[in-house]
């Protein structure tokens, strides 16, 4: 017995496909950017099939959030690293100067 409704992946699938002319219509360094959102939704699928909503792009939207939202907190915990080491750096470069000043004097 065949299934009634097409899976969340078809529906995605499907999705991409209507904005096919979209895709086309971007920049060429938009289009991996594109791209890159129906990976990311695509990432999502299976708790997105779960839920069985009745507007599949909301999953989808949804599911591009959150990897968005996990990019975001990747490159500020990055930065973050990168302020404390150049804090570090600055901390130990001014270090040699002030004790040489309190010796002479």
């Amino acid at each position: 017995m065949g299934r009634t409704n097409p899976t969340y992946r078809d529906a995605l699938r499907a999705i991409e496909e209507r904005w096919t002319e979209f895709r086309l219509a971007l920049r060429r360094r938009d289009q991996p950017r594109f791209d890159r959102l129906f990976e990311y939704a695509r990432e999502h699928a299976d708790a997105s099939g779960l839920l069985n909503h009745q507007n599949p792009i909301l999953p989808a939207l949804f599911s591009i959030d959150l990897e968005q939202e996990a990019k975001l907190e990747d490159h500020e915990d990055r930065l973050e690293t990168l302020e404390h080491r150049l804090n570090e750096q600055s901390n130990i470069e001014q270090s040699p100067d002030e004790g040489t000043s309190e010796t002479t004097r």
